[in-house]
């Protein structure tokens, strides 16, 4: 016979789960960090009130003014005379490339490091580690006579180039740690079904490094988009230069546009922003990959 458990209609079980009172430990917890994330928008808030000011606003006593009324001319001003949508085009093309280039090239070295057994393979990726450490303003002037003996200057590969190879040593190394947790059980299934070593890249590799690919992207996105010295120094042709050239538009002898400036500089970190938010949840599983093997 099946036992057959009794319940008491008496007793009554409350559905709804009594919630704990908050300690003052959390709550100061939450207001610290709520303090700590209004210090972290406060300069992108900045940034967007200042661009709807005057430029005689700029000299005031406050640090954070209301806009009255708001300065939307300098956005006009920003597309009409700062030649932001030519330089927005510029600026897609030369970041989209170097990103892809150096995903592509840093998946292709992690895997060749920690996938194959050859030799001289730890002095080879601690070299190219050795790029972490030299700072990419630092080969300007290496990069400019190289650049004028091959022709290179006032170029888009003038900016990939350099872009692309000073973004590849931080790329691979997280790159390199991700794909040191993917089981090689998986690959090792893969080769006895047949599949090549392109294949396993591009079918198993690929969809499993998502998260690392991600991240590196948006990093390197942000590193590229943002850089303006390096630019200022290859590219001189209105046809080549990229978005952060359209603030030197507004800077004058004796009188700058300043809001005009501070539009311009609203327009570039709004994609950063984008990119980021969109990304948000792979680029922390990208960053927490090598920190657990399981």
């Amino acid at each position: 016979m099946e036992n057959q458990v009794k319940i008491d209609p008496n007793i009554t079980i409350s559905q709804n789960k009594k919630k704990k009172p908050l300690s003052v430990g959390r709550v100061v917890l939450y207001i610290f960090m709520a303090f700590v994330g209004l210090l972290q928008l406060f300069p992108l808030l900045w940034l967007f009130d200042y661009s709807l000011l005057n430029s005689g606003q700029f000299f005031g006593d406050k640090i954070f003014q209301v806009p009255s009324p708001p300065q939307w001319e300098n956005y006009v001003s920003a597309f009409t005379q700062g030649n932001v949508l030519p330089y927005f085009f510029n600026s897609v093309l030369v970041t989209f490339v170097s990103v892809a280039l150096t995903a592509i090239t840093s998946i292709l070295l992690a895997y060749a490091f920690t996938r194959m057994k050859w030799k001289l393979s730890a002095l080879f990726m601690n070299i190219i580690l050795l790029g972490m450490m030299i700072p990419i303003h630092a080969t300007l002037l290496p990069n400019f006579i190289i650049f004028n003996e091959v022709g290179f200057l006032n170029s888009y590969w003038a900016l990939i180039l350099p872009y692309t190879a000073f973004n590849i040593p931080v790329s691979m190394f997280i790159v390199t740690g991700f794909m040191q947790t993917i089981p090689r059980s998986i690959e090792e299934a893969a080769v006895i079904d047949g599949a090549s070593i392109w294949r396993i890249l591009f079918s198993i590799i690929f969809p499993i490094t998502k998260p690392a690919i991600a991240t590196i992207s948006v990093v390197n996105f942000i590193n590229c988009w943002n850089e303006f010295i390096m630019a200022y120094t290859f590219i001189t042709m209105d046809k080549f230069k990229t978005l952060p050239f359209s603030i030197i538009q507004f800077v004058g002898q004796y009188s700058s546009n300043y809001g005009a400036q501070f539009a311009v500089m609203a327009l570039i970190a709004i994609p950063s922003i984008i990119m980021y938010l969109i990304f948000t949840d792979e680029i922390n599983k990208g960053l927490m990959a090598g920190s657990v093997k399981g």
